[in-house]
């Protein structure tokens, strides 16, 4: 394509392949300027509805304006190839900064501030990015942030009705943290949200938790979700919590920490509401590093910061600590009015009784989901202990793991007392480790050995 003509744009070198198609560099003959020019892969536009979304789709992100968003020109189609022109960011990639060792403190806050806000204006206008990654933000030569790609990644999302095939998830998870999943999870693999790794629907939260994992990495030179194969990686983003920057870089701030923990944490209700909320964070944060003073947060955001914390440290959260003033309330109106303690023998013991009834009843929403999940061919072992249950499989795809992931959600909806059950998803395990683990308590489902398309009843821990 190098020195081809498409339209009035010169193609002159290429710059990089991606997800969506080839990239060039290319000159603007009319208004002579530098432009990226993305090479749509004609696959994923054949079908015509597809297409007339991907118009629709980049017509709305040619609407957003703002300095850290790389500007979408044109679209169109010349001799069946359709392309993007976009706005020519002459710099570096902030994981090429990282993997040189060139950002400070300093550099990462002001990127992740500029990318923020850039965020909240496309996030108002309705647009969602979907990618957000180091290789997505580009560092201009003076020291400004460019998003790129912005509301394009949905657009290799294949419509409903196109499943791709097992082997074709499985093929496409072994690429790694430089490809994304059509049709299950979109984003770039190490950069995921929970929603995205579990097949969910996104919303502008969804882009704040994989903003928080690009100002993890540009503070530690790490990244807070990584593991051994991408299921692995999708498991920690799902359910295993970040380790604290404060540990991995000891002379980071705890204010910091508490804005990259707030972004990364697993319930979207849970991290910034929006862009703009993070943003002032940031502008506060790098206020203060430049001052060497602490801004007094207002009253409101000190209420809510305790009550995080207060959430989070509290057995049960919010709900435990409504049963523990419920049950203090009552108590106390009780004693006030003389009440004969005498009568609540006969319902104390109905309540003892439906209290191990109702206990008892993660017990069997447990032995349903083994129940389930042992309906899957690919499942070998599942195994329970101290909450924590244990799936062991064979070369799982995507949609396996969102599938299971999916009925533990389920489960600990299911359950009314006690802490969430946590699942971890196996692969590949030796064989010795199968045994052992077959050996020991906790084994709720086992598949017949030798025979991969049979199945074992589930059997009691």
């Amino acid at each position: 394509m190098v020195g081809t003509v498409l339209k009035h744009y010169l193609i002159e070198t290429e710059l990089g392949k991606g997800g969506m198609g080839v990239v060039y560099r290319a000159r603007d003959t009319r208004l002579g300027r530098l432009v990226a020019l993305k090479m749509i892969t004609p696959g994923l536009v054949a079908n015509p509805e597809r297409r007339s979304r991907l118009l629709l789709e980049a017509r709305s992100a040619a609407a957003i304006s703002h300095p850290a968003i790389a500007q979408v020109y044109d679209i169109d189609e010349v001799d069946g190839n359709l392309f993007i022109a976009m706005e020519y960011v002459d710099g570096r990639t902030v994981s090429r900064l990282i993997a040189d060792g060139e950002l400070d403190l300093m550099g990462a806050i002001e990127i992740a501030l500029q990318v923020a806000e850039g965020l909240a204006k496309a996030h108002d206008a309705g647009i969602l990015h979907r990618d957000i990654k180091s290789d997505n933000i580009m560092v201009t030569r003076d020291g400004h942030a460019k998003l790129l790609d912005f509301g394009l990644a949905k657009l290799v999302e294949p419509e409903t009705g196109e499943p791709l095939s097992p082997v074709e998830l499985s093929r496409t998870l072994t690429r790694g943290r430089v490809q994304t999943i059509p049709g299950a999870v979109m984003g770039t693999l190490s950069y995921m949200s929970p929603e995205q790794a579990r097949g969910r629907e996104l919303d502008r939260r969804s882009d704040i938790f994989s903003l928080g994992i690009v100002l993890y990495e540009m503070v530690t030179s790490e990244l807070p979700f990584k593991g051994e194969t991408p299921i692995d990686t999708m498991h920690a983003i799902a359910y295993e919590e970040a380790r604290p920057v404060t540990l991995v870089r000891r002379n980071l701030t705890p204010e910091l920490h508490r804005i990259v923990f707030r972004c990364l944490r697993k319930n979207p209700d849970d991290r910034y509401p929006d862009a703009h909320a993070l943003a002032e964070d940031l502008r506060r944060l790098k206020h203060d590093l430049e001052t060497g003073t602490t801004t007094r947060l207002p009253a409101g955001d000190r209420l809510r910061h305790w009550a995080e914390r207060l959430k989070i440290t509290f057995p049960g959260g919010y709900k435990g600590m409504a049963l523990l003033f419920g049950a203090i309330a009552l108590a106390v109106i009780l004693v006030a009015a003389n009440f004969n303690w005498g009568g609540l023998i006969g319902p104390a013991f109905m309540v003892f009784f439906l209290y191990r009834f109702l206990r008892n009843r993660k017990k069997r929403v447990i032995a349903a989901f083994a129940k389930k999940v042992g309906r899957f061919p690919e499942v070998r072992l599942v195994t329970v202990r101290d909450d924590r249950v244990t799936v062991v499989v064979d070369q799982a795809p995507a949609k396996v793991y969102i599938r299971i992931t999916a009925l533990v959600d389920e489960l600990n909806r299911s359950i009314f007392f006690g802490q969430d059950v946590k699942a971890e998803i196996k692969t590949e395990i030796p064989e010795a480790e199968a045994k052992t683990m077959l050996t020991q308590m906790g084994v709720i489902y086992a598949r017949e050995e030798g025979h991969p398309g049979t199945r074992k009843k589930p059997t009691k821990s």
